[in-house]
């Protein structure tokens, strides 16, 4: 399988990048409608930690209080996609901020698939969740360290993967602060300048 790319003359320029490419049941899209209520600001899910067991998950996992100057921008909803031991980071940040734990509901992919589709934008860092938001086309705004996984390249804030995703990079290993301001920067120029798209 990993030769077909050369057996097919793939490179940067004819990636298959038509998305989405997932269905999702319509029954579970519905469930997390009504769960999620009437929308009265934009949504955005946020994803901190990646699988513990990864190699690399100390390059790439984040604490979530380290986010404070996102989850501080005014006006947004925000919600959390995240799973497994880190979940329970949501229910011990500073006064002021908050993130809804959705992670009691989240048991396989198809649940945090079909909660994406009621959201306006999600911000993550590089886990598998990334992959999923790209796949459904949603808009994805991923934090990458300053020496990333081979598929994002280098020196790039597009994917020839995914179209709505969007790359945040590190300027230099380790260099979380400058990629958590540039992120909370782009996300109030989204809330004061409605009808702005995400990916822009």
């Amino acid at each position: 399988m990993l030769s077909l790319p050369r057996v097919f003359g793939t490179d940067l320029h004819n990636v298959p990048a038509r998305v989405p490419y997932i269905r999702l049941p319509a029954d579970r899209v519905a469930a997390w409608g009504q769960r999620l209520g009437r929308r009265q600001e934009p949504r955005v899910g946020v994803v901190w930690a990646g699988n513990p067991k990864h190699k690399n998950n100390a390059n790439r996992s984040i604490p979530l209080e380290a986010l404070s100057p996102v989850l501080s921008v005014p006006g947004i909803r925000f919600i959390s996609l995240q799973v497994g031991e880190r979940s329970r980071d949501a229910h011990s940040l500073p006064a002021g901020l908050s993130v809804e734990d959705m992670s009691p509901a989240l048991g396989d992919f198809v649940e945090t698939a079909a909660l994406m589709r009621h959201l306006d934008l999600v911000i993550c860092v590089d886990t598998s969740v990334a992959h999923l938001a790209g796949a459904l086309a949603r808009p994805v705004w991923v934090m990458t360290p300053f020496a990333p996984d081979w598929r994002w390249l280098l020196d790039r804030e597009d994917t020839a993967w995914y179209p709505t995703m969007r790359l945040i990079r590190q300027s230099r290993p380790g260099a979380w602060a400058d990629v958590i301001e540039r992120v909370a920067g782009r996300l109030r120029a989204l809330v004061e300048k409605p009808g702005a798209a995400p990916t822009d």
